[in-house]
């Protein structure tokens, strides 16, 4: 097969060596030169990307004509999204990318609203008969307390999060019994658990659209898959250990209620390409839909680990190729440690 040129966005997502390990690594052992852009200009994308674009927020009037721009020049077949945010610009607008002969793997308008907003999630979701945790959605401090009694609190945990955000931001985990004076002595200042008078300190009042859901004890999930006219693929892996958001632990496991789910979920919203769900187990292992990733996922390496690389498969169904039957290695396990880059005048002169 010919030699492509795939792009990368998000260059400096701490997956960014996942999603080229697995398309430097592609099954069919094809060459493959990668553009990464970023918004930050030191992003480590541009040591390990071939070569490297700042570009402007997608909120920004340039970026979608910068990108197009960049696609042109460098004669890119295919867009690999790894940022969130930019996601609703590229599925409005691909195909201009498609008239300058770039491919762009991502989903259509409608599937990306609906997963990008938790609240529809779980609600579309909840109506095709996918266990979710309860949820209500507040935005007065009045409101938010009444719903996390209604939920168990001050007894129980309650969890509150955006109805729109990604990453860790916005979520937390209300329990009463944390000790505040000893985790500031004990812990480092990156747990997620305050009791309630702290998160009202920060967020007052009245505050824009808060979700609080019931807290779930269980093990958590994420499903990584790929979807196409031919080719449907589900990987369940359990997060054993997770650090600021990201796996730094964690293993493959053939749930056939995970793969159930996510099929389910898949076809009723519409996703494409490379994508994933998450999940939490609840006290009985009763696994409940939390959120959706409509885009390539920070750990989705671990599948390409285990046999299915789902990263060039989303490659190949954006040109319109066939993706091979999987054999997948169930019981892969990832270990992630803090690696690094020496860089001098912007290239790289060695690597942890």
């Amino acid at each position: 097969m010919g030699a492509l040129t795939v792009l990368v966005t998000g260059s400096g997502a701490p997956g960014i060596g996942g999603t080229l390990h697995s398309l430097k690594n592609n099954f069919d052992q094809r060459q493959i030169r990668t553009i990464g852009t970023d918004i930050n200009r030191n992003a480590v994308g541009r040591c390990l990307c071939d070569k490297f674009y700042r570009i402007a927020r997608p909120t920004e009037e340039s970026y979608l004509t910068d990108l197009q721009k960049i696609c042109a020049i460098e004669h890119v077949d295919v867009v690999i999204p790894q940022n969130t945010a930019e996601l609703p610009v590229l599925a409005e607008h691909a195909g201009e990318f498609a008239g300058i002969g770039t491919a762009v793997a991502v989903s259509g308008s409608r599937p990306i609203e609906t997963a990008n907003n938790k609240q529809r999630l779980l609600r579309q979701a909840a109506a095709i008969g996918i266990p979710c945790p309860e949820s209500l959605c507040v935005n007065t401090a009045e409101d938010l307390q009444k719903s996390a009694e209604r939920l168990g609190w001050p007894e129980e945990r309650v969890v509150v999060k955006p109805p729109v955000s990604n990453g860790m931001r916005g979520f937390r985990i209300i329990d009463e019994r944390v000790n505040l004076r000893e985790q500031f002595y004990a812990e480092k200042p990156t747990t997620v658990l305050m009791p309630m008078s702290a998160l009202m300190g920060v967020i007052g009042d009245s505050f824009p659209d808060l979700l609080v859901m019931e807290y779930l004890p269980g093990p958590e999930y994420t499903v990584d898959l790929l979807n196409g006219p031919d080719t449907f693929v589900a990987v369940p892996r359990r997060r054993e250990r997770i650090l600021s958001g990201i796996t730094f632990s964690g293993v493959t496991e053939e749930r056939r209620d995970l793969i159930d789910h996510s099929t389910a979920l898949t076809r009723n919203i519409g996703l494409k390409y490379a994508f994933g769900f998450q999940f939490k187990c609840d006290q009985n292992n009763v696994p409940k839909l939390l959120e959706s990733n409509p885009r390539v996922q920070g750990t989705m390496v671990l599948s390409t680990f285990s046999g299915a690389n789902i990263i060039y498969g989303a490659v190949k169904l954006a040109l319109g190729e066939e993706v091979p039957d999987f054999e997948i290695r169930w019981d892969t396990w990832i270990l992630r440690y803090w690696g690094g880059l020496g860089v001098r005048q912007g290239k790289q002169t060695g690597i942890l």
